[in-house]
């Protein structure tokens, strides 16, 4: 198979699982880390699938790195070349489609529940209907592009999936492992909840760290479904 193009905007923030899923399948990764200045391709020539990934920026901010991603997309949306957005990367999908990215109605930080909604699409891509636990890192959420379907929702934030085509977007981290969550919770932050005046949505790291004993097991499960529904889409 041709490599899977990664965007990747943080040294901090790479693939993640994502990465291991991939190599365990020999499916080769061309990972461009856009804050260790290497630069995007201008094309997806040669490339299977696409993936961006997460940031702490606003997908708003004007970054020139932030425009190229978007341009990659609409490249994918073109050729039926599958697409993955990892919350700051499905945002710039829904900014590239037209749709708003603004404030979150809440912040969501840390294992939070979504529910997966109760239609053949969403399910395909998510599994069965109803709540189950995901890790979120975002602050700002996208509307849901026109022509595009919604997959899931939380009580803090409207939309957490959508797919158009080949391609599926998610507002929270399904890449997330161990490392990842060792090196984003490596010292507690207990002024977390208080800038957040104390959401029920913003977890402590301490409680980041705890309740991943309990649910990352299944949180890969999910994240091998999501990644095998979109990587069957892409071209030999």
């Amino acid at each position: 198979m041709k490599p899977v193009l990664v965007l990747q905007n943080l040294s901090a923030d790479g693939p993640g699982y994502l990465g291991q899923w991939l190599a365990e399948r020999g499916v080769p990764m061309d990972v461009r880390n856009t804050e260790a200045g290497e630069h995007y391709p201008a094309t997806l020539d040669g490339y299977a699938a696409l993936a961006l990934l997460g940031g702490e920026m606003s997908a708003n901010d004007p970054l020139p790195s932030l425009r190229a991603a978007e341009a990659l997309f609409l490249q994918a949306m073109q050729r039926g070349v599958p697409t993955i957005g990892h919350c700051l990367g499905a945002q710039l999908m829904a900014r590239a489609l037209g749709a708003a990215v603004t404030a979150s109605p809440a912040p969501e930080v840390g294992w939070q529940t979504i529910d997966v909604a109760d239609t053949p699409l969403a399910q395909d891509w998510l599994g069965d209907a109803g709540p189950r636990k995901v890790f979120h890192w975002h602050y700002e959420a996208f509307g849901l592009p026109p022509g595009a379907q919604a997959l899931a929702r939380s009580s803090a934030c409207r939309h957490q999936a959508f797919a158009v085509g080949p391609h599926l977007a998610m507002q929270f981290h399904v890449e997330v492992d161990a490392a990842k969550l060792a090196r984003w919770t490596a010292v507690d932050d207990p002024g977390a909840r208080t800038r957040s005046q104390r959401l029920p949505s913003v977890q402590s790291f301490a409680e980041m760290r705890a309740d991943a004993q309990v649910h990352l097991e299944a949180h890969q499960r999910l994240a091998q479904r999501v990644y095998a529904r979109w990587l069957s889409a892409a071209s030999d």
